[in-house]
């Protein structure tokens, strides 16, 4: 059953007529969710510092965020969380995803490195995949000017970013840096679109199989044939073994529900440690919307004690 404060939030986006995504051009798809976050999302909390760097990358300069959690001392070598943002791979920034960073930080102990990554359609598959590896890199080796330590790294991000951090982590197997942790919240894992929760919740609950199609039309169509190639698609890859622990966080009314459950079971097939946890309640990128949903503020707290415990971190901060 749906959680009441879900159903009630869909009750109003529909009430108030809200146009769906997938018929916004991008840039007015982004304006309206960068917009929307203050309707939903929590104020962000006080942490440390927030300060703006830029990675190099194969494509140019990419922004990124470093934040160090609250109460951290300055010479303090934090384990680091790069952390790449949901949207389809065509909406979002670090701004959109500014608020849970922070809290993920607060609640681990650890520095989140939020990635600002290129989107479609104007740069397409694999730009996005380019960047947040290159980022990943970037901080590993400039980490210790950072105040981070690079061995305790991990990669981690929502729907389009938790495709992101799952595809880094399998390019990065076998290189370096040496990924500790995993954090994939409702993650897209197979561009073809082919699981049960595709239909069984395609419409009705916000993120709709119409605007997946324009989200995946913008960053890869299907005429290119990358569909089944497995940096889109990590579902598909032959071997999953040797990767690193992870979290994977699903929905139960996501479309993309099965998608993670999937991976979470092929990862444990595969002899990696894996944990999956379904907010059987909830909607797709219902972890963002902690002034309306309770439930956000439970997956963030569990999402932070993971990192926490993956990372050695020196544990959550609380403000005095």
């Amino acid at each position: 059953m749906l959680h009441p404060q879900a159903r009630a939030l869909l009750d109003l986006i529909d009430q108030r007529g809200l146009p769906p995504t997938h018929t916004l051009t991008p840039q007015q798809a982004r304006d309206v969710y960068r917009e929307r976050r203050f309707f939903t999302q929590p104020d962000p909390p006080p942490v440390a510092l927030v300060r703006e760097l830029s990675a190099t990358g194969p494509h140019g300069a990419i922004p990124l965020r470093l934040i160090r959690p609250l109460g951290a001392a300055a010479d303090a070598r934090l384990p680091v969380l790069v952390y790449f943002h949901g949207g389809g791979w065509v909406i979002g920034d670090l701004d959109t995803h500014d608020t849970l960073c922070r809290q993920l930080a607060n609640g681990s102990g650890c520095a989140v490195v939020s990635v600002d990554y290129r989107l479609a359609p104007e740069h397409r598959f694999p730009c996005a995949v380019d960047d947040c590896l290159a980022a990943t890199q970037w901080v590993s080796r400039h980490a210790a000017e950072l105040g981070l330590d690079a061995s305790r790294l991990a990669v981690g991000g929502d729907s389009a970013g938790g495709n992101l951090a799952a595809v880094v982590a399998l390019l990065l197997r076998d290189g370096a840096p040496v990924i500790r942790f995993q954090l994939l919240i409702y993650p897209a894992t197979d561009m073809r679109c082919v699981a049960p929760s595709h239909t069984s919740n395609g419409q009705g609950y916000l993120l709709t199989s119409d605007t997946i199609g324009y989200f995946c039309g913008h960053y890869i169509p299907a005429e290119a044939g990358g569909l089944d190639d497995v940096r889109a698609s990590p579902l598909l890859h032959a071997d999953l073994g040797r990767l690193p622990p992870a979290l994977v966080l699903t929905a139960g009314y996501d479309p993309l529900r099965d998608e993670g459950l999937h991976y979470a079971q092929r990862l444990t097939e595969a002899g990696v440690r894996t944990s999956l946890i379904c907010f059987e309640r909830q909607i797709h990128g219902f972890i963002l919307m902690g002034k309306v949903l309770d439930e956000a503020n439970t997956a963030v707290r569990l999402c932070a004690a993971a990192l926490r415990d993956a990372l050695d971190a020196p544990g959550p901060q609380r403000e005095t």
